[in-house]
């Protein structure tokens, strides 16, 4: 596994990270298989971990809690996300100081820590971000409750936004082989300094429509999802059939290798529920983006308009 630094916060993280969220923290997948996947992980060197206060309806978070116990920490950077919540029911979003403050501290009892190495506000509109409430996550630096301080936002008019506030230490964006609009925005955060995350790099399986490829029940869940949500991405990707047809590379790590090309990119975050998957995505770091593949995406992204 190769090592990035984390923008300018002096943190240095796996340049391919775990995403513990969606089926992977849902009551339904088996605990002892979800925590075995983070273990394999860890085992492979990876150093960051994200995970969410309202991600698999609010199980997600203390799982990874609960895959963390007994392990060594040292090195690790463990992103959680607030302003947004599972009320058992459905997401709730509140972003007030006080909501978020108190999403902190249940987050430190749920993964068992002292300090978040990175907390995400999750979502924010730019008229969220008042001074009431950067002045509330300061303090909880301050109290060494937090060490960095991010933003989780698929809206570029946001990060464009957070670029220019200083306290503000990292970003996370939907960046892949279908956005590569994000790539100048990524290029502008890491020259101010700020540490960036790519979000979704595989394309959440759109490339080919391995998504709609059932093997097993869980995938019926992502299918389920892509089809309700996503179908725009679903019909794009098919234009990136042939990342999965090559004898160098498969297609998930060919889709990495695009997002570790962009050099503003600290670590590029995807999920699992296989050992298989896993293992194989780790297996992309280092993997170099071939000139002719990279002119091939290129000429697929024109394409698509």
């Amino acid at each position: 596994m190769l090592y990035r630094p984390l923008g300018a916060t002096g943190l240095t993280v796996s340049e391919i990270g775990l995403g513990c969220a969606s089926w992977w923290g849902q009551k339904a997948f088996d605990e002892g298989e979800a925590i075995a996947l983070v273990h394999a992980a860890l085992d492979r060197g990876v150093t960051f971990l994200d995970t969410g206060a309202s991600y698999s309806g609010g199980n997600a978070e203390p799982r990874l809690g609960r895959a963390l116990r007994g392990r060594d920490l040292t090195g690790l950077v463990i992103a959680t996300k607030a302003g947004t919540r599972h009320d058992g029911r459905r997401v709730v979003r509140d972003m007030s100081p006080a909501a978020v403050e108190a999403s902190v501290l249940r987050s430190l009892g749920h993964l068992g820590l002292e300090t978040l190495p990175l907390l995400q506000l999750h979502g924010p509109a730019v008229a969220e971000l008042t001074d009431e409430l950067r002045a509330v996550l300061q303090g909880l630096k301050r109290r060494g409750l937090i060490r960095t301080l991010g933003v989780n936002s698929f809206d570029p008019e946001v990060i464009d936004h957070v670029i220019g506030l200083p306290d503000f230490d990292v970003v996370m964006v939907d960046y892949n082989v279908l956005r590569p609009e994000r790539g100048p925005l990524i290029a502008r955060a890491a020259a101010a300094g700020k540490g960036v995350l790519a979000g979704m790099p595989l394309a959440m399986g759109h490339t080919g429509g391995q998504v709609l490829k059932l093997r097993a029940p869980r995938d019926l869940w992502y299918a389920l999802r892509a089809a309700r949500n996503h179908r725009a991405e679903v019909l794009a990707g098919r234009r990136f059939g042939f990342l999965h047809q090559r004898s160098d590379m498969t297609g998930p790590q060919a889709a990495l290798a695009y997002v570790l090309a962009h050099p503003g990119v600290a670590s590029a975050v995807f999920g699992t529920t296989r050992r298989a998957h896993l293992e194989e995505n780790l297996a992309a770091s280092g993997m170099p983006l071939p000139p002719g593949l990279a002119a091939r995406i290129a000429a697929a992204q024109d394409a698509g308009g």
